[in-house]
């Protein structure tokens, strides 16, 4: 019998720790803790080590840092030729930091390269964040006695946006967690990003605030390079106003009009990633996007404003009758792109 995992992720440490005891006790399992995890060059080996040093019960929660991506987490639990079942990931969300973690513009060095001695990769600590709620079967709110009503209700929104396949729960100030029902197997269909839900047309948030917007845009003409390397520029420094906290899909540059780019935004990171080459495509395969289509998620912005940013972003009819010749003209500022990001 495979060993039953629940997995706790989240950004603030002694809560995480906390929560993975209490649902240790809960459901009769013995705890990994986070320190164990990352001194560990191999998170499952080091959890089913712990498992066999001691008395159990087949059961284990795995209490991960935040410089785990939460990607690596379920590719390693759900491994074929792994002795998991990944029964649960469960993000731990302060919900008097949230919304400054995800404008938060620190970097972090990703576990899989302290695990080679180095640490050459980082990742903004705001999107470790928001992938860990996109993929989380269960978000916790913890600390949420010093929120009012439309302020608590305001988050619940964000997250549901965020996640709207995933069950919310919270944590009151005595430890006290409302009972939820049992969801079997950790399945990668129950916890489809906001995002990707946008896109896929099946976007269901669970709760609603006027404050909190998610959009789809869509434009059928490709990006200017330069003048959306500008827009770019000025979201990142935006310090007033609304915030465009999540935007994600996907996207097409004039100068490179035979790859579709990955667009891929938390807070003030942003960058685009090479997603497919046309010449890669078989004939059955179909095309991830024509021209741009991005899911837009965040608190307080214009969504009006937001579109014409884009807009203009895109080629106009001048440029759009150049064709390719012209476009190669166009200055463009971003990184190469050699392989797809898959």
């Amino acid at each position: 019998m495979p060993t039953e995992v629940t997995a706790v992720v989240g950004a603030c440490g002694p809560e995480r720790q906390r929560y993975a005891r209490m649902a240790a006790h809960q459901r009769g399992a013995s705890v990994v803790p986070a320190q164990q995890i990352a001194a560990s060059g191999s998170a499952v080996e080091e959890a089913l080590d712990h498992l066999l040093r001691g008395p159990g019960t087949g059961r284990l929660v795995v209490e991960y840092p935040l410089h785990h991506p939460v990607l690596h987490i379920i590719g390693e639990l759900t491994d074929a030729d792994v002795p998991t079942e990944l029964t649960d990931l469960v993000c731990l969300v302060d919900a008097a930091h949230l919304l400054t973690d995800l404008s938060s513009a620190e970097q972090l060095p990703l576990a899989s390269d302290q695990d080679c001695g180095h640490s050459s990769v980082y990742a903004s600590r705001a999107e470790l964040i928001v992938t860990q709620i996109e993929y989380a079967s269960l978000v916790v709110l913890v600390n949420t006695d010093s929120l009012r009503a439309h302020q608590l209700n305001r988050l619940l929104t964000l997250i549901s946006c965020l996640a709207p396949k995933a069950d919310i729960d919270m944590v009151d100030s005595s430890g006290h967690q409302a009972r939820r029902r049992d969801r079997g197997s950790f399945t990668m269909e129950q916890t489809h990003a906001g995002w990707v839900s946008l896109l896929n047309g099946d976007f269901a948030p669970r709760f609603h605030d006027s404050a909190v917007t998610a959009l789809r845009y869509e434009q059928m003409r490709p990006f200017h390079p330069g003048r959306l390397d500008d827009l770019m520029m000025r979201w990142r420094e935006a310090t007033a106003g609304g915030a465009l906290l999540r935007s994600a899909g996907f996207c097409h540059l004039a100068t490179r009009p035979h790859i579709t780019g990955h667009w891929n935004q938390v807070g003030t990171h942003a960058a685009l990633f090479p997603a497919a080459f046309d010449h890669q495509l078989s004939p059955e395969d179909e095309p991830l996007a024509f021209g741009q289509d991005l899911a837009l998620i965040g608190v307080g912005f214009r969504a009006e404003q937001l579109i014409r940013e884009l807009d203009d972003a895109a080629l106009t009819d001048q440029e759009l009758l150049g064709g390719p010749a012209l476009w190669a003209t166009f200055p463009d500022p971003f990184p190469e792109w050699r392989t797809a990001d898959h």
